[in-house]
């Protein structure tokens, strides 16, 4: 393995004012198998502008502290990679390696030219090799929107791999699949039924497609502020009124894991589809690792999903912005679909993404049934620890019992009986111990565990947690927290579709002038990217009560044209 060294910028180092608590006996309750090692200071990762208000924390003696001397020096500790075995490099890869290794004249683009012309200031963090391998569509590469070579070699072992009839890969990422899979379903003024909070991509597939919404208010667990996923019988109704109007939805996308890991009931819902021949469509993109292993969820595909999208550089190991669209069976035409692609993705694709593909379904092929193994222990243990700590809640598939799993990888970690919101933990956190969570929420943080996750950083996760729930003074009783009633997006009301609106002429009013008028913009706290106004819905006192409440917490909104949220942009109609 080839590590790369960054030199980070450091913060002062977090001391503690009592240090008695550094104690070894202060980690008895901590397994053996988690080597704490507690140093006096915690190196701290801090961006000055994440710095929000915090309340007041005291000393408590009874923390641990993880030591981070074993990731600093022995970064080779912290790798679960395993090695691919000498029998050939898969096609697309080698593909890519043997036209960089070839001593050719190049006069194509890129500027760079090999490496030859890269800029000082970027290989002086990732080298020059890279910039070899990034190379444009070459023959002997093949060609991504017309596959005859090696990446359609790729496609059809990952096909093999996924269990899918045919896939494709992606290089701008799910948001590209879920566009295409939307518009190769739905033609304008076709109804597409979706959960009310999927990612703003199955929105913007709707203003290409012109398909129409008919949304379902997903399941919502207020305690927490996360809502959950769709059951069979929501799917039903949706379809049963738009029957009753003498309407047939196009197709149903379902959410499936949500961002926090929970998993709908796809093969209920499979059946219910293609007993009226509806395609079902999945927005899988956290779940490209589901279906291998005993104890993760069953997989889409396993399930009868006809579309799925996967976010394969998300718990597996392929390049940020790297995707895979897999179809099955044959309600949907798979030639409309390479059509769509080709309408949407770029005519000069990254062969490093490509490649990047092809090597994590390689990585993965070669032990599915055992990759995930020290992962999915990892989660386990922390899970199991994360709950004796007091004023620690632990999402659990328990709290969301109309869903048949959720995925044991994520670790959703409630901070609201300390008197802290998700945003205030993770702030303390990062801050104090360089911990990078995947994503804040009113109410809880959550952390994705991959295959690149190791001992050392859960350990250091467990040790700020629990010196977090130590030294914060506020805890709360659970009957004096703060709850929500509802998803702040189950009220709706549609006046245009989003296309119209999307396209529809425009003006930017004062906030308090925007209630009751129609949304031009989509706005939503990131991540996860779930929208709260969407273009042509009316706008509600209480959508934007629950934006503003966002961004006064420290949570980033995002698609607002006025970032401040002073001023909201709507349809200039009557």
């Amino acid at each position: 393995m080839v590590y790369a060294s960054l030199s980070l910028p450091l913060s002062p180092p977090f001391t503690p004012n009592n240090t008695n608590w550094l104690s070894p006996s202060h980690f008895s309750e901590f397994p053996d198998r988690f080597n704490f090692k507690p140093l006096p200071t915690i190196l701290s990762y801090c961006f000055q502008e994440r710095s929000i208000a915090l309340p007041e924390c005291r000393q408590n003696e009874n923390i641990g502290m993880a030591s981070t001397s074993s990731i600093i020096n022995n970064p080779n500790e912290c790798s679960n990679s395993s090695e691919l075995p000498q029998r050939g490099l898969p096609p697309l890869v080698s593909a890519l390696k043997a036209s960089a290794e070839k001593n050719a004249a190049s006069f194509h683009f890129p500027g760079h030219n090999r490496g030859h012309a890269a800029p000082a200031s970027l290989t002086q963090i990732i080298g020059i090799r890279p910039f070899a391998y990034d190379i444009p569509s070459i023959p002997e590469l093949d060609n991504l929107s017309y596959p005859q070579g090696p990446i359609l070699e790729a496609q059809k072992e990952a096909a093999k791999l996924f269990g899918a009839s045919q896939t494709w890969f992606l290089v701008g990422g799910t948001t590209c699949g879920i566009q295409a899979a939307v518009m190769a379903t739905c033609s304008p003024g076709e109804f597409l039924i979706l959960p009310r909070n999927c990612h703003l991509s199955a929105t913007s597939a709707m203003v290409l497609s012109g398909a129409v919404p008919k949304y379902i208010v997903p399941d919502y667990k207020n305690d927490w502020d996360i809502a959950g996923g769709v059951t069979p019988l929501q799917v039903l109704n949706a379809i049963q009124e738009l029957e009753l109007e003498g309407k047939k939805a196009a197709a149903v996308f379902i959410t499936s894991p949500t961002y926090h890991g929970i998993c709908s009931n796809l093969s209920d819902i499979s059946d219910l589809c293609h007993s009226r021949k509806i395609p079902l469509i999945v927005d899988e993109a956290h779940g490209a690792h589901l279906g291998f292993h005993s104890e993760l969820p069953r997989s889409a595909l396993q399930q009868g999903a006809d579309l799925i999208v996967q976010s394969t550089h998300k718990v597996l190991c392929s390049l940020t912005q790297s995707s895979m669209l897999h179809v099955s069976g044959d309600i949907v035409d798979k030639e409309t679909i390479s059509m769509c692609l080709q309408t949407l993705q770029s005519t000069s694709p990254s062969y490093l993404l490509l490649a990047s593909l092809d090597a994590a379904r390689a990585q993965l092929s070669e032990s599915p049934d055992v990759i995930f193994n020290e992962s999915i222990e990892l989660a386990n243990e922390a899970k199991s620890l994360l709950k004796r700590i007091p004023g620690i809640s632990v999402l659990e598939h328990s709290h969301f019992p109309n869903f048949p799993a959720k995925d044991p990888l994520w670790l959703t970690v409630g901070f609201w009986e300390l008197g802290l919101s998700g945003y205030e933990a993770d702030e303390i956190l990062y801050r104090d111990f360089g911990i990078v969570c995947e994503l804040i929420g009113n109410k809880s943080i959550t952390y994705a565990l991959n295959l690149g996750t190791c001992r050392d950083h859960v350990q250091r996760l467990l040790s700020g947690i629990k010196h977090l729930a130590g030294t914060c003074s506020s805890i709360q009783q659970p009957k004096d927290r703060e709850l929500t009633d509802h998803a702040p997006f189950d009220d709706i009301i549609r006046k245009m579709i989003p296309r119209d609106a999307f396209f529809a002429r425009k003006r930017k009013v004062m906030v308090k002038e925007s209630i009751d008028k129609v949304s031009g913009e989509l706005i939503c706290p990131y991540p996860p990217g779930i929208p709260v106004l969407i273009p042509g819905e009316v706008i509600t006192q209480r959508a934007v009560d629950y934006l503003l409440n966002v961004k006064s917490k420290g949570g980033y909104i995002s698609g607002a044209s006025d970032p401040l949220l002073s001023s909201i942009v709507v349809c200039d109609v009557q």
